[in-house]
């Protein structure tokens, strides 16, 4: 089976790196991690990549003068390394149109919130904050503008009368691990493309079923 090859840039933690480590691990999953970069060294996500043996950097932002510096760097490492997606997996840099443009389309990133509400950070107290019944986390094909792009995946995550911020997190963080394997799946099984501003899809069930809260 030919694998899709794959870059995940982390800044953290890593529990979506991990969340594709365990997917990669199963002999049919159609992708394979090549290099796992992070631009802030010492951080849990490093120390899972080692721990799954595989190659990971530290190309730290704060060793260069400039972002565009920084990204030519990155952008070497991911081509050196033949990554053809490349996987934002709590990656908090903002990044430049040329480096997203050189990866137009090849770029992905995973943002919680339902998309386009709530971008930038501190989506789970802000959507409290305004009363939504729902949050959600969504995966989308990366463009200049900040957590905006095509639409891949998303899941609406009704919000309890006694939400917290930390268990709002925790819930929509079961999301993220359950959907950024199955989005890079489908990429790799060619069920995915964007297409103008939203994605096409092939031979991909949507579902029928919608959600209501409170239940009636």
């Amino acid at each position: 089976m030919r694998k899709l090859r794959l870059g995940v840039m982390i800044s953290g933690s890593g529990t979506n790196l991990q969340a594709l480590i365990d997917a990669c691990a199963a002999a049919d999953y159609p992708a394979q991690i090549q290099v796992v970069i992070s631009n802030r060294p010492d951080v849990r996500g490093l120390d899972r990549a080692a721990q799954a043996d595989l190659t990971a950097i530290t190309i730290d932002h704060k060793d260069f003068d400039d972002k565009e510096s920084f990204e030519d760097a990155v952008h070497q490492c991911l081509s050196d390394h033949d990554v053809e997606l490349v996987c934002l997996a709590g990656f908090m840099r903002l990044l430049t149109s040329t480096f997203v443009n050189r990866w137009r389309d090849r770029l992905i990133n995973i943002h919680p919130s339902l998309l386009p509400s709530y971008k930038g950070l501190h989506t789970h107290a802000r959507a409290l904050e305004d009363g939504v019944r729902f949050h959600g986390c969504t995966i989308h094909y990366v463009r200049p503008e900040m957590d905006n792009g095509p639409i891949i995946m998303q899941a609406a995550i009704p919000i309890a009368t006694d939400e917290t911020e930390e268990s709002l997190i925790a819930k929509t963080l079961t999301y993220e691990h359950k959907m950024y394997p199955a989005a890079v799946k489908l990429i790799a099984e060619g069920k995915v493309r964007a297409s103008g501003n939203k994605v096409a899809f092939k031979d991909t069930d949507m579902g029928d079923e919608g959600i209501i809260s409170p239940l009636p």
